[in-house]
């Protein structure tokens, strides 16, 4: 991060990444010194309401974060960056966006917690938008333009006031993850679930294992269960860029037990700042994550250390418990909305573990879209397999064993969604690849 000081003095003169947060409740004009460079420019947590009128002599900016601020109106102005293809301004006091405002060059649009009631038209426009998270808005329905939006992969709009999905949201032929939870469209309407509760002062925090979107996870010790060493998850109780905690509460509680699901204990009771939170069974060290969150260059897709490589056996392994859980929890009535490598952990021997059900969607199964519930989980599986087959060792000898896996792969990937295979049709084909490896 930079100070104003340093601007002002004419040090970052050059630069192309700019991060200001200094309580700043004007625009500094002296940013524009670097007009010529700047791709990147963060003056998110500040007190800003607006942006000068020729905000687009920043020719070059790529990305633009003004989240944590006091916006109301989405600035018209960023249009006129014709490179602008990230923006964000989550969590300000927006309420409505002009059809002028909205440039067609966009990939990734955050609208988190605000107070939009209705999307422009011009949304359309928008063929390259693959990210648009909307959760936490006041939003009544989606404009069909957005049916326009071919490349959207990932859609948030969970806690708004959606009274019916469009038909043709889930027919969009890259739609992967979906959450819409906390909306009157829900088949199912969350409630509080039945758990075994746990005092807060029955256990002894520990140490910080990790932080999420929604809430701090901490290794505990359970006292009253003979000094158990457990993990505690604490919400922080604010809308999440996925949607509201109560809702992973739930499908945490709906879930119920899958070896590759995190043993749920109960949820918190009597927490001194009356936070919800849950306790888990604590994961063994040997388990890390298979990969890493997607970045700004690969916007929707996962990450993964550089060096990576799995054997055939590995990855059959993996993508066995993987489908196996999707098909447990959709036997349940959830949408997972956020299956990605860096939500699975892996051991040693390849036995996995699903985590964070924070974009889950809880649906009927009886309804009469709920296969199209599964089938965009299906088409996320096939973006996991997609990233091992780039990983895998290519011997000779599994050469056809990988073809098939491809092909199982494009099939799940099918820009028509009703001719993905189902969860089932996947785990059959997968015991059938892992018949013939062992029988080589």
């Amino acid at each position: 991060m930079q100070t104003l000081e340093q601007l002002q003095a004419g040090e970052l003169v050059g630069s192309t990444s700019i991060k200001l947060a200094c309580g700043l409740t004007e625009f500094p004009t002296e940013l524009f010194d670097l007009a010529d460079s700047l791709e990147v420019l963060d003056l998110s947590d500040n007190q800003l309401s607006a942006l000068p009128n020729d905000f687009g002599k920043f020719k070059k900016l790529k990305i633009a974060f003004f989240s944590d601020n006091l916006f109301t109106e989405y600035p018209e102005v960023l249009a006129d960056c014709l490179l602008l293809e990230m923006v964000g301004f989550k969590a300000n006091r927006i309420s409505s966006i002009s059809e002028k405002a909205i440039s067609s060059h966009l990939r990734w649009l955050i609208l988190t917690n605000n107070c939009i009631t209705q999307l422009p038209k011009s949304i359309g426009t928008c063929i390259r938008l693959q990210k648009f998270p909307l959760a936490g808005n006041q939003l009544t329905e989606l404009p069909e333009e957005m049916t326009n939006c071919r490349n959207l992969e990932l859609l948030r709009i969970s806690a708004n006031n959606i009274k019916k999905l469009p038909e043709w949201l889930m027919t969009l032929p890259k739609l992967t993850w979906l959450a819409y939870s906390d909306n009157p469209c829900n088949d199912i309407i969350n409630k509080n679930h039945t758990l075994h509760k746990i005092e807060w002062n029955e256990l002894s925090v520990k140490e910080q294992l990790g932080e999420g979107a929604s809430g701090i996870i901490s290794k505990a010790v359970w006292n009253k269960q003979e000094q158990k060493e457990i993990a505690v998850k604490v919400f922080k109780g604010e809308v999440t860029s996925d949607g509201l905690p109560l809702s992973e509460m739930n499908a945490c509680a709906v879930a119920g037990y899958h070896p590759s699901l995190v043993t749920l204990l109960g949820k918190i009771y009597n927490h001194p700042q009356q936070k919800e939170g849950l306790v888990f069974e604590l994961i063994p060290t040997e388990f890390k994550n298979l990969g890493k969150p997607p970045n700004f260059e690969t916007c929707t897709r996962d990450t993964f250390e550089a060096g990576t490589v799995f054997t055939l056996k590995e990855l059959l392994e993996i993508a066995f418990h993987s489908v196996s859980v999707l098909e447990h929890i959709h036997d349940k009535g959830i949408m997972h909305g956020d299956f990605y490598a860096h939500n699975l952990m892996i051991n040693p021997k390849a036995q996995t573990l699903l985590g964070d059900f924070g974009a889950a969607t809880l649906y009927n199964r009886a309804s009469p879209n709920a296969i199209l519930h599964e089938k965009l989980d299906v088409r996320a599986y096939g973006c996991l397999l997609d990233d091992l087959l780039e990983r895998v060792e290519q011997l000779e000898i599994h050469k056809e064993l990988i073809a098939q896996l491809e092909n199982l792969k494009n099939e799940c990937l099918h820009e028509i969604v009703s001719l993905r295979p189902t969860l089932k049709d996947i785990k059959n084909k997968l015991n059938s690849i892992k018949y013939s490896l062992l029988s080589n």
